[in-house]
């Protein structure tokens, strides 16, 4: 592999730029949304997954140096659901690439161990199924997702975890101000928010993330590259997650460079795992399950992660600016 060193300005305007824009959006399109209701409903979906993407963003450092200052920038809650922090926690355990796709060790992996998914009633294995097409991911996945996650830190609140408890602490802060300004200044029912805006944006994000990961035994092999989508402002060029995952760093308009500059060589990295848009993964995908539940080699282990490598996280998940480029086929 080849490396060299990016430059890391002290504010990186674009994303600035972006994050200002889609709050600003996001209140002046509540603020007349009864004179336009479904342009509206539509505008804001589009702008609670621009805000996910965003937060995204901000957990790599971005787009300032100060991680206090990104998490002002994009920790309103407008999305309701997910604390700033508990996201950004949860999304770096998951760029340990040795553990992708582990159900125990990936915080966004979607497999389950067989033991795991046998507990569970025959109505939500029957969900998890159809949460692996990519329709039931688009329409069911967000309720199924949020679900897990409020389940979970829920469990790890009752433990007493002070770190989840701050993170939750500050969300309701958050929300103090979201919600007054969406029932009472804009006057749109909460329920209304919820099953229009929220539900949208989080379903708009289950685009991009139903097929970013896959099982396979060399971790390169893991993650997806779409070369190419409208989505991919929208998901701030997540759609060339393989090249995000090799430089987590790397602020999200530089990775089309990045890419276009060894195209052969990423797809050889990943084993050939690439779609050409979203649309073809929709075409083959849309009522067919891409993977099965049970993660493919943990079907008959009585515990979990014995396949897995000992976790290393990479240098560059927390640090600045280090790009990798692929200077030849990768060996496992």
């Amino acid at each position: 592999m080849g490396a060299r060193r990016a430059s890391h300005k002290a504010v990186e305007w674009p994303t600035a730029f972006l994050i200002v824009s889609c709050y600003a959006l996001w209140a002046g399109t509540l603020l007349v949304w009864m004179s336009y209701p479904v342009i509206a409903m539509l505008v804001l979906g589009v702008t609670l997954a621009m805000q996910s993407s965003l937060m995204h963003e901000a957990s790599h450092g971005h787009p300032t140096r100060k991680a206090w200052l990104n998490e002002l920038l994009v920790g309103l809650p407008i999305g309701l659901a997910y604390p700033y922090r508990r996201f950004k926690t949860l999304h770096l355990r998951h760029h340990a690439d040795e553990r992708l796709t582990d159900p125990f060790e990936d915080p966004e992996s979607y497999y389950r161990a067989r033991w795991q998914h046998e507990r569970l009633p025959g109505w939500l294995q029957t969900l998890l199924r159809a949460n692996n097409t990519m329709l039931g991911r688009f329409i069911i996945g967000p309720w199924l997702g949020t679900a897990g996650f409020i389940s979970e830190d829920w469990r790890l609140l009752r433990s007493g975890d002070r770190a989840v408890r701050k993170a939750w602490a500050l969300h309701v802060f958050g929300l103090l101000v979201v919600l007054p300004f969406v029932t009472l200044i804009a006057e749109m029912p909460l329920w209304l928010y919820v099953l229009g805006p929220v539900w949208l944006g989080q379903s708009l994000i289950s685009v991009r993330t139903f097929a970013e990961h896959q099982w396979s035994e060399r971790p390169d092999g893991r993650t997806l590259i779409v070369e190419r989508s409208p989505f991919a402002f929208l998901f701030l060029n997540n759609n060339l997650h393989l090249v995000h995952h090799k430089n987590p760093t790397v602020a999200w308009y530089r990775l089309p460079t990045l890419f276009r500059e060894r195209r052969a060589e990423w797809i050889r990295m990943n084993d050939g795992y690439v779609f050409p848009n979203y649309w073809s993964l929709f075409r083959t995908f849309a009522l067919k399950a891409k993977e099965p539940v049970v993660h493919p080699f943990l079907r008959r282990m009585p515990e979990a992660g014995r396949v897995f490598r000992p976790r290393v996280r990479a240098n560059n998940v927390h640090g600045l600016g280090t790009i990798v480029v692929p200077s030849q086929p990768p060996k496992d």
